[in-house]
């Protein structure tokens, strides 16, 4: 086994999620907290977590990502721990830097379980990573965020053959006039215009799903599609990114389409926001519109998804080749220590709720 001379360790940084249903409440209250969210808003998610037995599956699933990077780590005779921390629930990651400080931790890589350039999918990470730092005070681990990752090779390959499964699943006679559809998280209009370096025009975020849904649908030899945003959670008068799938999903009924293969482009894993909102939500309407409908799968399942990760590990280690296929930009390169821009992502300044 050999160990960088530069970083000792990898850290996977993801959103957490609720483990039992005594959690879901307090762990809602994180992920809203300084957004002023109604309680009735709470209460509503709190449901679709409860339709789930209380637990998402986003932590189970990034344990058993952990678990093929470290095989694969081995493999490739890299000696590099693994830790895994969380922006919204345990394991915290400040309570997983502190870990990591006193392993004798000093340098590490940081995977998070978002490709994508913008506030939340980007930048978030960046404060993430800061704040844990701050929280574990002298002596915390020097820490690197690998770069942003949507359109890997790998990932591109994934999705492609997600799709091909998918349609390969859907009645024979359904297969032919079957439509395409991408989906990725919505996010505030005024949050995607901020999205980028200044100087590369903003949008970054819905650029980059744009592109990606390109090259996966090219993969799979598709090449008439489209491209839907879900799980929007902000007030009716904040604009967000449109169409949703649901309206979409009409959208097509409207003009005869009677399947669809539906791609979460911009997920890495089946978590809560895919099992609810595109397994239970999506499905129904469509089943409500009698079409047929197939989700395709997410990547992070797929043996090659922890090939990936340590392929963009030695990018860092060894001085890899970064690979990448797309036309936009992706930001946070090797050379720069991936270091957000200055006013790069900038969260837009929330709007006051009226008062009462």
């Amino acid at each position: 086994m050999t160990t960088s001379s530069v970083y000792d360790a990898l850290l996977l940084l993801s959103f957490g999620g609720p483990e039992e249903p005594a959690h879901v409440r307090p762990f809602l209250e994180n992920v809203t907290r300084g957004r002023g969210v109604p309680p009735e808003r709470l209460d509503a998610v709190v449901e679709h977590y409860m339709h789930f037995g209380g637990v998402s599956p986003i932590n189970a699933l990034n344990r058993d990502i952990i678990g093929r990077i470290e095989a694969e780590l081995a493999a490739a005779g890299i000696e590099l721990p693994v830790y895994f921390g969380n922006r919204n629930w345990h394991p915290m990651a400040e309570d997983t830097v502190a870990q990591m400080k006193a392993d004798g931790v000093e340098r590490a890589l940081v995977f998070p379980t978002s490709a994508w350039g913008g506030y939340s999918g980007c930048r978030q990470y960046h404060e993430d990573i800061a704040r844990a730092r701050a929280s574990v005070g002298d002596g915390a681990p020097d820490m690197v965020k690998i770069r942003q990752y949507f359109d890997h090779p790998v990932m591109i390959a994934s999705f492609a053959d997600a799709i091909e499964a998918a349609l390969a699943a859907l009645n024979p006679a359904a297969r032919a006039g079957a439509r395409l559809v991408f989906t990725a998280h919505s996010i505030p209009s005024a949050a995607d215009a901020n999205a980028g370096p200044p100087v590369d025009g903003g949008h970054l975020y819905s650029r980059q799903v744009a592109d990606a849904s390109r090259l996966a649908a090219a993969a799979a030899g598709i090449d008439d599609y489209d491209v839907v945003w879900q799980s929007r959670s902000g007030p009716p008068q904040v604009p967000w990114l449109e169409p949703d799938i649901c309206d979409h999903l009409e959208k097509l009924a409207g003009t005869g389409v009677e399947a669809v293969v539906v791609c979460p482009i911009g997920f890495v894993s089946d978590h809560l926001e895919v099992v609810w909102d595109l397994d239970t939500e999506a499905e129904a309407k469509a089943k409500e519109l009698s079409m047929d409908y197939v989700r395709a799968a997410t990547p992070g399942t797929d043996v090659r998804f922890a090939e990936m990760v340590v392929e963009l590990v030695r990018e860092y280690t060894d001085g890899a080749d970064a690979r990448g296929i797309g036309a936009v930009p992706g930001y946070g390169s090797t050379t720069n220590g991936a270091r957000c821009a200055v006013g790069c992502c900038e969260q837009p300044t929330r709007p006051a709720r009226p008062s009462a």
